[in-house]
């Protein structure tokens, strides 16, 4: 009777190779010999179909596949809502075990399906969260959509700073200060060249020019100066109705166009997670502002998943890692195989964090670089301790569901 009862709960185990239009599946039942090969279309038809299948074993099911591209969330979903267990195996480690396994390189689907199906044998799977399932799919879009704009917007900002400036007004660079403001954009969407300025007189330019420039400090000294600059400018006079001049107006409506989408998804960003927990933890720290909390939830999800913060740490690819064979002993350095954007945001937040008065970071960062404060590679490791010290905060604070307090390890 216990080995009915253990055979009957041994899971049947499904590998799926994902690609854009066809996964090809391989199933494993237990106490049968015969693997099941399946092609499925990505269709609703046919999801139906493997789901129908896979219920008439009439056991659990466990599902592994490696990630690819956003072509693997569909049928995730549906394999996870019909009550299926998901899981995902490591690209690099699928790479390895296939090349150990066939001693060649060689790769096509059916074969990755095998490798997929080994793996699973062996227990080397990794959890997979399903973003729609654990409520975090309008989070992850917000920060998505957040990074191509912001991203758009740098690159249409170089555009401005290294083709269109040095032609028409290389001089009003100058008055450029944040790249969040949106008053540059627009000052140069109405004059975009200082032959145009210059034309209309300062007394007329400052009036015509005093709502354009917004709430400054010294704002009436500001139009003054940007007109006498404009009088000595060496920029090229072209025409105003000028194909030229056209061009560069649309391209600096584009940029306004991307600031006004950035500051929406912020303020959208902000009232969506404004009363969660975990997003007022995270704003507590030093460094940390909307977006990067946005990031870090949208990118970690449930953070509490992480029983320590070394795997957290290995789940952002801040691990240490080291070449070492015989003799040979490589540099220790991060290893770089996790979640890029987490990462990234991490590293950015300590950034901030040690640039602020009173903190333990950048107390952290005073004592790291005190040997030798002109020594830049001290200094590139003391800002990757700094990333690392921000990923164990917030952890930490996400774990014991306390607010950040300074120099609390102290």
């Amino acid at each position: 009777m216990t080995e009915m009862t253990i055979a009957q709960d041994t899971p049947v185990l499904v590998a799926i190779d994902i690609a854009k239009a066809r996964h090809e599946v391989l199933i494993a039942v237990p106490d049968k010999k015969r693997r099941r090969r399946l092609t499925v279309l990505n269709s609703l038809a046919d999801f139906n179909r493997l789901v129908t299948a896979l219920k008439e074993y009439g056991r659990p099911v466990r599902v592994a596949f490696e990630a690819t591209g956003n072509y693997h969330r569909v049928l995730a979903y549906h394999l996870a809502t019909a009550g299926f267990e998901v899981k995902l195996v490591s690209s690099v480690a699928l790479a390895r075990t296939r090349e150990a396994l066939n001693n060649s390189w060689d790769k096509n689907d059916p074969k990755d399906a095998q490798v997929i199906l080994h793996m699973m044998e062996i227990g080397n799977e990794q959890f997979y969260h399903d973003p729609l399932v654990q409520g975090t799919n309008d989070i992850q879009e917000l920060s998505k959509t957040h990074d191509i704009v912001s991203k758009s917007k740098t690159e249409l900002w170089h555009r401005v700073l290294t083709h269109y400036l040095p032609l028409y007004f290389p001089e009003a660079d100058r008055f450029h200060r944040s790249s969040r403001s949106d008053w540059f954009f627009a000052f140069l969407e109405r004059y975009p060249s200082p032959h145009i300025i210059t034309a209309m007189g300062k007394d007329a330019f400052t009036t015509d020019a005093w709502d354009v420039v917004g709430r400054k400090v010294a704002k009436e000294r500001l139009p003054g100066d940007i007109y006498e600059t404009a009088k000595s400018s060496v920029g090229l006079p072209a025409a105003p109705d000028s194909d030229a001049i056209s061009m560069f107006r649309l391209v600096l409506g584009e940029g306004r166009s991307l600031i006004a989408q950035r500051n929406q998804i912020e303020a959208r960003a902000v009232a969506l997670l404004k009363d969660l927990p975990d997003y007022q933890l995270l704003t507590s720290i030093p460094g940390i502002g909307p977006i990067n909390a946005l990031t870090i939830l949208a990118e970690a999800g449930d953070l509490r998943r992480f029983g320590h913060h070394r795997q957290f740490l290995k789940f952002c690819g801040m691990d240490l890692a080291t070449i070492q064979s015989g003799t040979f002993r490589g540099q220790t350095k991060l290893s770089k195989y996790g979640n890029a954007r987490l990462r990234r945001t991490l590293w950015m937040a300590g950034q901030v964090a040690i640039l602020q008065r009173t903190n333990s970071f950048r107390d952290k960062f005073e004592r790291y670089i005190a040997k030798d404060r002109q020594n830049t590679h001290l200094r590139r490791k003391a800002y990757t301790a700094i990333a690392a010290k921000m990923a164990r905060t917030v952890h930490g604070i996400i774990k014991h569901g306390e607010p950040y307090r300074p120099f609390f390890e102290g």
